[in-house]
């Protein structure tokens, strides 16, 4: 799966919780949970070419399903 998350997620923040998500009906039936939170991080992230770069990561934080939808929003270096 790419991008792949290299090491630990830093510098995490929410930009978002229940009202404010807009794929909020589709999270709840695709992986249920209730809290669900856009969330914000930094990651060393490999793509494709395999190369190793420092990105601003976002994804949707469910209480009781986990991280889902990693997507690199940009590349810091």
């Amino acid at each position: 799966m790419f991008p792949r998350i290299i090491g630990e997620i830093t510098e995490v923040e929410v930009i978002a919780r229940r009202p404010g998500i807009r794929e909020l009906a589709s999270l709840r039936d695709q992986f249920g949970g209730r809290n669900w939170r856009k969330m914000k991080g930094t990651a060393n992230v490999e793509l494709l070419d395999g190369s190793i770069h420092r990105a601003e990561v976002h994804w949707y934080d469910g209480h009781g399903v986990g991280r889902k939808k990693i997507k690199v929003k940009r590349l810091l270096d």
